[in-house]
């Protein structure tokens, strides 16, 4: 059933049953995303015999960069669920590749496809997830979705360093193809007919200048930049610095597992309180600033012990989880699903965050080895976002505009 609400100016339609759908695939891509994500590092250095991996997530994220900025003109041509069903097309390809192949140079160019196309994926799922929603339900409607998604995230960790212990990375290109296989499967039946196309026709300089002078949105994306930043290093060095201290890949897995849990735990009730009472602005700066001090207090204490790292990697993952929905919750009260070269831009924080963080962090263990560093360029880093936090202009809650 379809109920037709206009907010904001922006002609919108909210589609529970579609919604649901897409909560669903969203649980699986977490959990497939999730099984590679912590080893990419560990198969780029297998073959390449360094930790200083970075040059192989930057060029990644370069290509990337390149397509986000584009993305909106391929969804013009052939629709957003289309485009939707192609990165599934490109993961399938790129990980039936790798579990035939030997480790190789080779197999580092299919690594990095796939890394591409899983990025895509999750950006048309949001454009998607968009078009089915309503501003002032953004926050619930993001935190459930968000919440789904990274309960997939937590499970698939500790599973995938058992599976890479016993059985290799075959293994994990074996269940990632099966889970790969099975969200494609469901997305066909889920979004069959749903072909939504992009009108507005206009180059990325224009489309950069129109951008650029929403300052709001300006802000948002230096936050979400910080995030992705946060992002990149932590998934990138976090396993190798476990590893160099001397832990099992099982206890990285068991470590990983634990600090996700804030994802499941925060993100819808912390949605809820945006949408209804308090609006984003407030606890973007709260987050922001325990994710940047608990970031430095790793660099600063030289503690290897267990629980400690654990304890201190949860902290910042709570001021990540709620970054990660108020950020999304605030950008999509300010556009609809018609904006999907806005979408597009916004989601391009990503590979942006990622191509700073290898270069920086490429740099930096070229003057040192100690990777323990990179803990100390992410806390600058992430406590630089207070300032546009600081600047925003916040969303009104339901509360504040009765």
């Amino acid at each position: 059933m379809f109920m037709a609400e206009n907010f904001l100016n922006h002609k919108e339609k909210l589609n529970i049953d579609n919604i649901k759908f897409t909560n669903l695939i969203s649980f699986l891509m977490g959990f497939s995303s999730s099984l590679l994500a912590y080893i990419l590092s560990l198969y780029f250095k297998v073959i390449s015999g360094t930790d200083n991996v970075g040059i192989f997530f930057l060029i990644s994220y370069l290509i990337i960069l390149i397509i986000f900025l584009n993305l909106h003109k391929l969804a013009q041509k052939i629709g957003k669920s289309y485009l939707f069903y192609l990165t599934f097309v490109i993961k399938i390809i790129a990980i039936t590749a790798l579990f035939y192949l030997p480790l190789s140079i080779l197999g580092i160019i299919f690594l990095m496809i796939y890394i591409i196309g899983d990025a895509m994926s999750w950006v048309c799922l949001d454009i998607i997830l968009e078009f089915f929603s309503v501003d002032k339900m953004s926050g619930r409607i993001r935190g459930v979705y968000l919440t789904i998604g990274n309960a997939g995230f937590i499970l698939a960790p500790f599973l995938s360093f058992q599976i890479l212990d016993i059985f290799g990375f075959k293994g994990i290109f074996f269940a990632s193809f099966v889970i790969q296989f099975l969200i494609f499967s469901i997305s066909l039946m889920a979004f069959r007919g749903v072909d939504h196309t992009f009108k507005r026709k206009e180059t990325t300089i224009q489309l950069l200048k129109r951008v650029f002078k929403r300052k709001n949105i300006m802000r948002i994306y230096y936050i979400s930049f910080v995030l992705d930043f946060f992002y990149a290093l932590m998934v990138i060095y976090t396993p190798l610095y476990f590893l160099q201290i001397g832990y099992s890949l099982s206890q990285i897995g068991l470590v990983f597992s634990i600090i996700l849990i804030p994802f499941v735990l925060f993100q819808y009730p912390v949605g809820i309180l945006a949408d209804k009472k308090t609006g984003e602005k407030e606890f973007l700066i709260f987050s922001i600033f325990i994710m940047g001090v608990a970031t430095l207090i790793l660099y600063l204490f030289n503690y290897k012990d267990i629980l400690f790292l654990t304890t201190i990697l949860f902290v910042t993952r709570v001021g990540a989880s709620i970054i990660e929905i108020l950020r999304d919750s605030y950008f999509y009260k300010k556009i609809d699903g018609y904006d999907l070269d806005i979408i597009d831009f916004f989601r391009t924080s990503r590979p942006v965050g990622y191509i700073i963080a290898t270069i920086l962090s490429s740099f930096l263990l070229l003057l040192s080895f100690d990777i323990k560093l990179i803990f100390l360029l992410i806390a600058i880093v992430s406590l630089s976002g207070l300032y546009p936090a600081f600047k925003l202009v916040d969303n009104k809650s339901e509360r504040e505009r009765i």
